[in-house]
């Protein structure tokens, strides 16, 4: 009888000890869990803090850029895009040709050099696209192996204004456009005229210039005409804060003479910045000139056709690559 009153007397302390100790540890886990729980949200704080700090910082900075880009001087920038498509096939025989090589090469450059103060600007820019295709039968020995010459632009304007009020100026406009790797001039084509320009958002020019002479130079005189017209340019070019630079431009002759004469291209480039000026770029234009278009059809397909007979298509280029901004 003595030892089972000891039994339940050492039972009912070591069950007292227990409760005891899981109340203890129960009470220090909560309070390490509050602990922790007040550091997370002491350091959410803070991060927030960070935030809203980085967040005026960016704002601030913001601000600076636009604030020098106001200022009067010079603006310069320049941008890029490569495109590279390379294949070759061998014993492909879903394929017609099962055996071949191919690619495709395009490069692009557009640059620009502008100044601006309060009485006058002066807008510079350019832009260079040269492309290349190959297509190689390599079971046709006689066929054109190499890189032939697919894309070839060169594009030079230069447009001054004198300010009569803050969006409206007198201006001046040259424009040369041409390539200059396989017909250099031929044809080439420079716009000369005055007139307005209106500036209804930084970065946005529109060119309305009634006293216009757009000279042709080519070897195909009977073809290629110059004459008087009014030139049309709108211009857009703009750089996010993103790492997105983009440029519109739209150019276009309307003769007085004949409307077999006017012109118009349209070029747009959209960059976007990845890492250290390298991403991804891409270029599309688009172009009307029927003078073109019938120097080719007489060249290719029919010796007596006119600018009646024709059908005035339209051209077109895509490009899409690797780009670098300057």
């Amino acid at each position: 009888m003595p030892s089972q009153f000891y039994f339940q007397h050492a039972m009912k302390q070591f069950i007292l000890i227990i409760i005891i100790t899981g109340a203890f540890c129960f009470q220090a886990l909560s309070q390490t869990k509050e602990e922790i729980q007040s550091q997370k949200a002491t350091l959410e704080e803070q991060i927030k803090a960070k935030k809203d700090t980085l967040s005026r910082l960016e704002g601030d900075i913001k601000d600076l850029e636009g604030q020098v880009d106001a200022l009067p001087g010079w603006h310069a920038g320049a941008f890029g895009t490569i495109g590279v498509n390379i294949s070759q096939f061998s014993n492909w025989y879903q394929k017609d040709i099962p055996n071949s090589d191919g690619g495709a090469i395009g490069i692009t450059v557009n640059w620009f050099a502008n100044y601006d103060d309060p009485k006058h600007f002066w807008n510079n820019s350019g832009q260079l696209n040269l492309g290349w295709v190959k297509f190689d039968d390599l079971d046709d020995p006689d066929d054109d192996n190499g890189y032939r010459q697919a894309t070839d632009i060169f594009n030079v304007t230069s447009l001054y204004g004198r300010r009569i009020t803050k969006k409206i100026a007198a201006s001046t406009l040259m424009e040369y456009r041409t390539s200059i790797l396989s017909n250099f001039n031929d044809p080439g084509y420079l716009d000369l005229g005055v007139g307005a320009t209106w500036e209804p958002a930084k970065g946005l020019y529109i060119v309305a210039h009634l006293l216009n002479y757009n000279f042709v130079f080519a070897d195909s005189e009977s073809i290629y005409e110059s004459s008087f017209g009014a030139k049309l340019m709108a211009d857009y070019s703009r750089e996010f804060s993103n790492g997105i630079t983009f440029k519109s431009n739209l150019s276009a002759f309307l003769s007085y003479e004949s409307s077999n004469l006017s012109n118009w291209t349209w070029i747009n480039s959209l960059n976007y910045t990845i890492w250290k000026g390298i991403g991804i770029g891409v270029e599309g234009g688009l172009r009307g000139n029927k003078q073109e278009t019938l120097d080719y059809v007489i060249n290719t397909e029919d010796e007596n056709a006119t600018f009646d007979s024709i059908d005035d298509k339209l051209q077109s280029y895509f490009l899409l690559g690797v780009s670098y901004k300057f």
